[in-house]
């Protein structure tokens, strides 16, 4: 009898072992390049692998997300189908921040299973993406999401650490190992990790859509990086001024719509560090633009702005202030130099209610002065105040006039933030107005669906050396490698008071920039923003004509862009074409350089090169620059130096 149950037994475990065998499945895509390939394991979990040239980036990740009642999308599966398709085109900006064309190609694979979900994932030649997609009749609580990148090595990290939830994604660039980053410490994103063979990985997400943001964090495998998400904020919150800190959470991260796709988890994978800045991935994986609304009226240009240098314009008969004489004289500034907008920022209006201005200000008055002058004016406002008094404070916006909004100090990512940034694009799109986000979280592609959105912050900017040395030359080359890929930056540069690194002091009321004159010049020309800050104030700017000749003429926005050579947090010079000029931007870290500007990405014939280069004591006072005219051809090559903290900009006309 025992014998039986005994060989029962072992033909029952032997067909169950079969059964998994056969149910068992791994499924391979590839980049369009077969240089990127992604391997899918469909056992009783669903994990993906990574290979690049050859070559192992992620060991196998698991993936699940778990809804409420302890339903596991991606645990006990049963792949039902598989479906593929490739994408070879052309999207065409409205806003053109990189290119007037952007190529789009990938390939793709949807996963179907059992129980109503799937998963798409994407192989770019420069990428790969995935995404959970849902098919629920009703709303769903979402408790946990499962997302792993289980690295091949112990690789190093520039990693943004946070120290909480509660953050304006502003964090300096750490240099750590995998293994140091324990299940105490985490970062926003994005985040570079630095592979084998100079490759480079970026971690980022894209399409956040009525979800929480994701950030990374260490688990037992050393590693191993895992997501974080802020959850759902309860009702109890405590206030202090403008900000807004949640005290408690629920033990959800959000309840949403069951038939949705879910946002992106994007892993950007470069051979080399120039391609970084020239990556679209963001864009392509983001929502397209609802074709029902108008964006045609949108906008970009740039923008005097007044709370950088606290507005301290002088040599005027006024006292200089929060008041309608010093923003005429903006406007009159602006209207001067070709500069599209002025901003008003802190101080227009009591604080608390958008609908009572500053008794010192007339903003109807200003609108108009600017209208008759060419200039348009940007309201700056608190987020909440604004989400109290959205619609009657927007419709006023647009009596007067208002050109747009920089929307500050949200500070957060979790689900009702997130819902936060759409409805104000939505309801400013309505209404023919710019945005800004300030005090915001990292792009995920909100520019594409809403073109209005024409910036964000989270990116520790200009404003930092009022205060800190954080805003450095190894900042300003290291930011648009990682920030910057996840989309605009309203790091507002434009100083014109500059200093070397040891004459450097922050200075709240009278601020200076660390490196020199031609290091903020160039962030025009590298830094990518359609709606650009000038940050100085206007006297500064009236006593500075040839600087002022270049921050005229350099646009915001770009038909081609050629990174001519580049080296993460080293240096930087980026070529960028609008209509039939060039503009040329180089910028160096804290370590001088002497460096070669090859001219042969320009077309045959003859040009005029005006260039602004650092003096020839630049490394003992930052404001020391030399302007230049010169001719140039595609076989020119010119050498070029920069000072510590130095830049150089140029531009080529027929």
């Amino acid at each position: 009898m025992k014998s039986m149950f005994k060989t029962a037994l072992l033909v029952l475990v032997f067909c169950f072992s079969i059964t998994s065998y056969l149910t068992a499945k791994e499924i391979t895509l590839t980049s369009p390049s077969k240089q990127l390939v992604l391997k899918i394991s469909v056992t009783d979990v669903i994990k993906y692998s990574l290979n690049f040239n050859d070559s192992i980036i992620l060991a196998p990740s698991q993936i699940s997300l778990t809804l409420d009642a302890n339903k596991v999308l991606g645990l006990n599966v049963k792949l039902m189908d598989e479906k593929r398709r490739s994408v070879n085109e052309i999207l065409k900006p409205l806003v053109r921040q990189k290119f007037e064309n952007i190529r789009d190609n990938f390939n793709e694979l949807t996963l179907s299973f059992e129980g109503d979900y799937s998963l798409i994932f994407r192989a770019y030649n420069d990428g790969m993406a995935y995404r959970f997609r849902t098919i629920f009749p009703s709303e769903i609580i979402i408790k946990s999401e499962q997302v792993e990148f289980n690295f091949a090595k112990d690789y190093e990290l520039l990693f943004p650490e946070e120290d909480g939830f509660m953050s304006h994604s502003e964090r300096m660039y750490k240099m750590v190992k995998l293994s140091e980053i324990s299940s105490t410490r985490f970062c926003s994103l994005p985040m570079l990790v630095k592979l084998d063979n100079n490759v480079k990985a970026i971690i980022t997400e894209a399409d956040l859509e009525d979800y929480c943001g994701m950030y990374l964090t260490g688990s037992e495998n050393p590693h191993n990086l895992t997501g974080l998400f802020p959850y759902y904020p309860s009702k109890d919150s405590v206030i202090k001024g403008r900000n807004i800190y949640v005290t408690e959470r629920e033990d959800f991260m959000a309840k949403t719509n069951g038939r949705r796709y879910f946002p992106w988890r994007v892993v950007v994978i470069s051979e080399n560090d120039a391609d970084l800045l020239l990556n679209t991935t963001i864009y392509k994986l983001a929502k397209p633009a609802d074709p029902k609304m108008d964006f045609s009226w949108v906008k970009p240009g740039k923008v005097a702005w007044d709370w950088w240098n606290y507005n301290n314009v002088y040599g005027v008969d006024f006292r200089a202030g929060i008041n309608t004489e010093t923003y005429k004289y903006y406007i009159d500034f602006a209207s001067k130099s070709g500069i599209e907008y002025v901003i008003l920022d802190e101080g227009w209006y009591k604080l608390g209610n958008l609908l009572e201005q500053n008794p010192d200000i007339n903003v109807p008055e200003l609108i108009d002065y600017g209208r008759k002058k060419n200039v348009g004016i940007i309201l700056w406002v608190v987020w909440k105040t604004l989400d109290d008094q959205l619609k009657p404070a927007l419709d006023l916006f647009v009596i007067w006039g208002v050109k747009g909004i920089k929307v500050d100090f949200m500070q957060r990512d979790d689900q009702p933030i997130v819902q936060y940034y759409y409805r104000v694009a939505n309801e400013a799109a309505k209404r023919k107005l710019l945005v800004d986000f300030h005090g915001s979280y990292k792009p995920t592609g909100l520019y594409r669906t809403f073109p209005n959105v024409l910036t964000s912050e989270g990116v520790k900017g200009l404003e930092n050396s009022k205060w800190s040395e954080e805003a450095s030359p190894w900042m300003a080359v290291t930011l648009p490698f990682i920030r910057m890929l996840a989309g605009p930056m309203d790091y507002t540069p434009g100083a014109m008071q500059n200093a070397t690194k040891n004459a450097f002091k922050a200075v709240y009321t009278n601020p200076m920039s660390q490196g020199t004159r031609c290091h903020q010049l160039a962030m025009y020309v590298n830094f990518e923003s359609p709606l650009q800050m000038l940050a100085d104030n206007p006297t500064h700017y009236y006593n500075e004509p040839e600087c002022m000749e270049f921050l005229s003429k350099v646009p915001v926005e770009w038909d081609d862009t050629k990174v001519l050579d580049a080296k993460v947090s080293e240096y930087i010079i980026t070529a960028r074409r609008h209509g039939t000029d060039w503009f040329i931007g180089a910028m160096t870290n804290w370590t001088p350089r002497d460096m070669t500007i090859d001219f042969s990405f320009l077309p045959e014939g003859n040009y005029r090169l005006d260039l602004w280069q650092d003096g020839i004591n630049a490394d003992r006072n930052g404001r020391d620059y030399k302007k230049i005219s010169r001719a140039v051809k595609r076989d020119t090559k010119l050498n070029i130096h920069l000072a510590p903290g130095g830049g150089w900009v140029g531009i080529v006309s027929n």
